[in-house]
């Protein structure tokens, strides 16, 4: 996979004649005999090559005055790879479209928020993705409506303001424009055997096959911290701070999907809590290219055949998992887990769970600035690290968020007290997002490597580690998988 790929048109070709859902996101399918676009494994007859042609996004597709497919749907298509395993300005300006920031901020917030220009942004999404952000925006309320309206039984007007519609006639003609059909059209079409629970949204994240859900949900469930997350009937469900609200996510993995379940205080959150959901679950991951990538190494090769497509387990909270990897610093996982609940109990906002288990969103830069500093059961020089940390992300000093550079974020964290780069890459690899960050200095990884006859050295290992890159940070979830341990964390 590369990036431009739409622009292969032999390769696309062969994709859509194959019907291969591994493609699904890369690229888009536009039948210039029917004005429909469908994702490469659509289930229909493969059109006549001269009819096709490819496009990098469902926005530039609309764009282009072709509406959605009713039979394979494409503007449900796991996302492109490319948004997570890239930190150039288009990558970083897409997370953030994800994120909802354009339909809060408006274009003008999205390049303060990249420190670019609004005609510099918009001049790069559009060389690349063939549309620029308002219309790639655009294409994610039209998705947020349709799945509202799928999903809920709430009135069309409180739909169009939860899916960022600046009036229902825009709803209307923008639904009608995607998906050919109104949005009571669409309603009527959804199983009447459909079951709806009041301020419950139930939905389907898709992924790239194959998914190993045991290593991506057992850390998750492992690492959880009491009150904000648990593991219950199959399901890993936390609290989630929102940009309008709070809510609660509980995530099932299924066979061929995520079944996700979300309560949410303000509707407006949905493509947001979706966004993020989905970046902590890694779904929008090429799993064939990463595993094929690490099958080069004859020692990685038998892990990667027994249990392919481990994903890197990520986060909700960029700040969050910041702090929860300081508290974790030179102490176990009970130990890290223990601190943090305190944390939470007295420092959390309180929050009403309908299925009861959760309590507390986890508490915010700016709550964490005010605790006391003697009131931390930590050592003293952890302490200086935890507070410097709190106070630099409340007053904004250190910004972490889905749009950070992650070289200059890593050679930003370096410089604070007590931040070495086993802290600086655990946050690369789960916060930021980072599918090369590496740990050569990790108990877990350093045991494994001995036991399967890796070099065992930092050096030494991040050496024969060379050949695993771009996708260093996945090795380390096959190399942790061998490792019949608790989890401990090392020294920073």
């Amino acid at each position: 996979m590369q990036n431009g790929m739409h622009t292969d048109t032999e390769r696309c070709v062969r994709a859509v004649q194959s019907k291969d859902a591994r493609f699904d996101g890369w690229f888009f399918t536009a039948v210039t005999t029917t004005r429909i676009y469908c994702r490469p494994s659509c289930p229909v007859v493969p059109p006549k090559p001269e009819n096709m042609t490819f496009y990098p996004s469902a926005a530039a597709c609309q764009q282009a005055g072709f509406r959605a497919c009713k039979r394979c749907r494409p503007d449900t298509s796991p996302g492109s790879p490319e948004w997570n395993q890239r930190a150039d300005l288009v990558a970083r300006a897409m997370r953030l479209i994800a994120d909802g920031t354009v339909d809060r901020e408006g274009v003008p917030g999205l390049a303060a928020r990249l420190g670019y220009s609004t005609r510099q942004i918009e001049r790069q999404l559009l060389a690349e993705l063939g549309a620029g952000p308002l219309a790639l925006a655009r294409a994610q309320r039209a998705q947020t409506a349709r799945l509202l309206i799928e999903t809920t039984a709430l009135p069309m007007a409180e739909i169009a303001f939860a899916a960022g519609f600046s009036s229902i006639r825009t709803f209307n003609d923008t639904v009608r424009e995607v998906f050919a059909l109104s949005p009571s059209e669409l309603r009527n079409r959804r199983p009447k055997t459909t079951v709806l629970t009041p301020g419950t949204l139930t939905l389907r994240l898709p992924f790239r096959a194959p998914l190993n859900p045991d290593n991506l949900f057992g850390h998750l469930a492992a690492t959880a911290v009491p009150g904000v997350e648990e593991w219950r009937d199959g399901a890993y469900r936390r609290t989630l701070r929102l940009p309008y609200g709070h809510g609660i996510a509980s995530l099932t993995p299924k066979s061929d999907h995520i079944a996700c379940r979300l309560t949410l205080s303000d509707l407006r959150d949905l493509p947001v809590a979706i966004s993020r959901c989905r970046r902590m679950l890694d779904l929008d991951a090429d799993p064939v290219a990463v595993d094929d990538q690490l099958r080069t190494d004859p020692v990685l090769a038998p892990l990667v055949d027994k249990a392919p497509g481990r994903r890197v387990p990520r986060t909700v909270d960029e700040a969050e998992f910041a702090v929860r990897a300081v508290l974790g610093q030179q102490v176990s996982t009970a130990a890290a887990r223990t601190h943090a609940a305190r944390l939470v109990t007295a420092h959390g906002e309180p929050v009403a769970d309908p299925e009861g288990g959760l309590t507390h969103l986890f508490p915010s830069p700016e709550s964490l600035a005010e605790v006391a500093p003697d009131s931390l059961a930590m050592p003293h020089t952890r302490r200086t690290t935890f507070t410097t940390l709190v106070a630099q992300l409340a007053d904004g000093t250190l910004h972490l968020g889905v749009e950070s550079d992650w070289a200059e974020t890593r050679a930003r964290l370096l410089t604070l007290p007590g931040f070495g780069p086993w802290t600086v890459d655990v946050i690369a690899m789960r916060a930021l997002g980072d599918p090369d960050a590496f740990l050569p200095t990790d108990l877990g990884i350093r045991r494994a490597a001995q036991e399967l006859g890796l070099p065992s050295t930092p050096a030494a290992l991040t050496a024969r580690a060379a050949a695993w890159r771009p996708w260093r940070a996945y090795a380390v979830q096959y190399l942790w998988a061998t490792d019949s341990h608790p989890i401990n964390f090392l020294p920073v």
